[in-house]
């Protein structure tokens, strides 16, 4: 009886020990966080105004706003997701759905595995061979767009499938027993239900393509361009590399550093903003399938 107490009392130690672990874990990830806004928000918020929002920028970008690098990163978020999240749920649909457990199923993931470790400057030199010169897009929306398309792509196939795996197969198999054919049982059964989880695939794309410099730095970034873009091969400023430039090799680097801590604090608020707004659709598609 001792025994069996003592082991217990130490299954309840290690136990408490853990959870204890776990608890200061995730409360120093989000006081990190924390602490990133608050020094953004301290540096940054003395330049916040709704002309640094809505103006051209002026004088080599040491003054004026960044209304066309708030507009060319919102275009370019919005194309890159046109392109990625349709290519990369057809592909999860295809790989969970149909190709039958076997090496050619593993050879896709490896792969998929694979090109979501290929660092993100591989994508933009990729993306200048392929979309800015062999396809004669030149810099533009559309080539800055595809590329980081192809950068979000992994992720969204690893999430999707993730989501399609979480469906109970007695779904399925009550579906096909029904007479509905594979290809019905797809689209009005497996995938209503998982379409709130694949949500997530798209929050973690529009945070990753909406804070990248490389792919775009080969494709589609303008260093100094105060106008808005007229078509899809026209070229844009961008959030991200309108903050490297400014930081880095600007004309004044001293004049426009609390422009650059003004447009990082901008580009977190477009990611908070996206991430909540993707947030709200996935709990929004929760509450209809719940009713469903």
């Amino acid at each position: 009886m001792d025994k069996d107490l003592k082991i217990s009392r130490k299954k309840k130690i290690n136990q408490a020990i853990a959870f204890s672990l776990f608890t200061f874990l995730s409360y120093f990830i989000v006081a990190i966080l924390f602490v990133i806004l608050a020094f953004l928000i301290y540096k940054g918020i003395g330049v916040l105004s709704w002309g640094f929002i809505s103006e051209m920028p002026t004088d080599g970008m040491t003054s004026g706003g960044i209304y066309p690098a708030i507009i060319g990163t919102l275009i370019l978020v919005f194309g890159s997701m046109l392109f990625a999240f349709p290519v990369g749920v057809m592909a999860a649909i295809y790989m969970n759905e149909y190709v039958k457990d076997g090496w050619i199923k593993r050879f896709i993931k490896l792969m998929t595995n694979n090109l979501a470790g290929v660092p993100s400057i591989v994508f933009g030199l990729f993306g200048m061979a392929l979309f800015v010169n062999k396809l004669e897009f030149g810099d533009s929306i559309l080539a800055g767009s595809l590329t980081l398309g192809l950068l979000a792509l992994p992720v969204v196939i690893r999430t999707t499938e993730e989501a399609l795996k979480a469906v109970d197969d007695t779904f399925r198999q009550a579906s096909l027993g029904l007479g509905a054919s594979k290809w019905q049982t797809t689209s009005k059964v497996v995938l209503p239900i998982a379409f709130p989880n694949i949500i997530t695939g798209l929050i973690l794309s529009i945070g990753r393509v909406s804070g990248e410099t490389a792919p775009i730095l080969f494709t589609v970034a303008a260093y100094f361009l105060p106008k808005l873009p007229s078509g899809i091969f026209d070229q844009v400023m961008a959030l991200p590399y309108h903050l490297y430039v400014i930081s880095t090799s600007g004309t004044n680097i001293e004049k426009s550093r609390e422009m650059a801590y003004g447009t990082a604090l901008i580009l977190i608020i477009i990611v908070l903003i996206s991430n909540l707004a993707a947030s709200r659709l996935r709990k929004y598609f929760g509450k209809k399938v719940k009713m469903n």
